[in-house]
């Protein structure tokens, strides 16, 4: 029993992804009765999901392996599409956030690659939760990411929308929440993400050498802060420190008390310099969209970077006006990000021009 006789079902894993960035990219956001068509989506989306994860355990028990893996990332994707579609206040976040949970179960029972659930011990014999997704072997070591949860978001939650991004990407992920880091003090913070970069190194199944680190929202600014106190990463998806850049503008002002600062061009061009000069490693610089970054002051940064041959990129997630808020295509944005991704932890890669930008469309 396949695709032809479930109607819900839209294809393979590809054919789901291109169907769901299409979906999101034409979302009427004119129509008066776009609330409660949004309902409707909400609800068709999760019965795709259902449907896929159905298919899937058929081929379960058939023994197609492969053939349930890529139903269950249909499936995946589907849930995350839902997700994107309901209020956080709406009971049914709930469900579809059980269903993502249960979506990675189901994943895990596949033999076609596993997800371990691992402990990383820290300092004072602390442990830290994540998940490990491996893609290399000792024989031929792979690439490997550490992804940060946003902030009031679970492991598994960013790691049931990733998984249908990194499969076949040949990139080993190290998924982490972003509570279980940011609750400790900036050096502590810091500190923990390293003993994630040390267990990845020691992994024989890892280059030690091709490590890169991944954060959106806040956990942009600690991929940035980590970026800059460890020199062993070798590509960082992180705010380029325009974070903290804001909070010293920003305190400049409540200390001087006036609304507008005049700040010479070439004080503000140093301050932002300050901070991207001490990334070691190629960055990416995800702006505007859910973030906390600025497109105009990524851009500005961008145009400094390249003037001192800084290697630092933007990407420019697609936001869909919605009844209240909005929406990221987040299927073409994780495109994006792990492209650039795969492209500079590859072996031997070539850098790109620097200043290129990447903009989601």
């Amino acid at each position: 029993m396949g695709y032809a006789t479930r109607p819900y079902l839209m294809g393979d894993l590809s054919s789901t992804r291109r169907g769901a960035a299409a979906f999101l990219d034409n979302l009427p956001v004119d129509d008066p009765h776009a609330a409660i068509g949004q309902q409707n989506w909400i609800t068709r989306w999760t019965k795709i999901g259902d449907e896929y994860c159905l298919l899937g355990d058929l081929n379960i028990k058939k023994g197609a392996f492969d053939e349930a893996t890529d139903a269950w990332l249909c499936a995946l994707t589907a849930f995350e599409t839902a997700r994107r579609l309901v209020d956080q206040d709406d009971p049914r976040s709930v469900d579809v956030l059980a269903k993502v949970d249960g979506g990675i179960q189901r994943f895990e029972l596949s033999l076609a690659q596993k997800i371990e659930r691992v402990k990383i011990t820290c300092c004072d014999h602390a442990e830290l939760s994540a998940y490990y997704l491996p893609a290399g072997s000792p024989d031929l070591p792979a690439s490997a990411v550490i992804c940060i949860s946003m902030e009031q978001e679970t492991g598994a939650t960013l790691l049931g929308r990733l998984l249908p991004v990194v499969i076949g990407r040949g990139m080993s992920l190290l998924v982490i929440t972003h509570d279980d880091v940011s609750s400790h003090s900036r050096g502590k913070s810091e500190a923990l993400l390293s003993f994630c970069l040390d267990y990845l190194s020691a992994r024989r199944d890892v280059d030690d050498t091709r490590i890169g680190v991944y954060g959106e929202a806040f956990s942009a600014v600690l991929a940035t802060e980590f970026a800059v106190s460890d020199g062993r990463l070798a590509a960082a998806v992180c705010d380029g420190g325009l974070w903290n850049w804001a909070r010293i503008v920003a305190s400049v002002d409540w200390l001087t008390r006036t609304a507008n600062i005049a700040l010479e061009n070439d004080a503000i061009s140093a301050r932002r310099l300050q901070f991207i000069r001490q990334l070691r490693c190629p960055v990416l610089v995800v702006a505007g969209g859910r973030g906390i970054v600025s497109v105009s002051e990524a851009t500005k940064l961008q145009a400094y970077c390249m003037a001192a041959r800084i290697d630092l990129e933007l990407a420019l997630p697609r936001m869909i006006r919605s009844p209240g808020r909005g929406i990221e295509n987040f299927v073409t944005s994780d495109d994006c990000i792990f492209g650039w991704l795969e492209h500079k932890l590859a072996l031997n890669s070539h850098q790109y021009v620097v200043g290129q930008d990447n903009q989601i469309t």
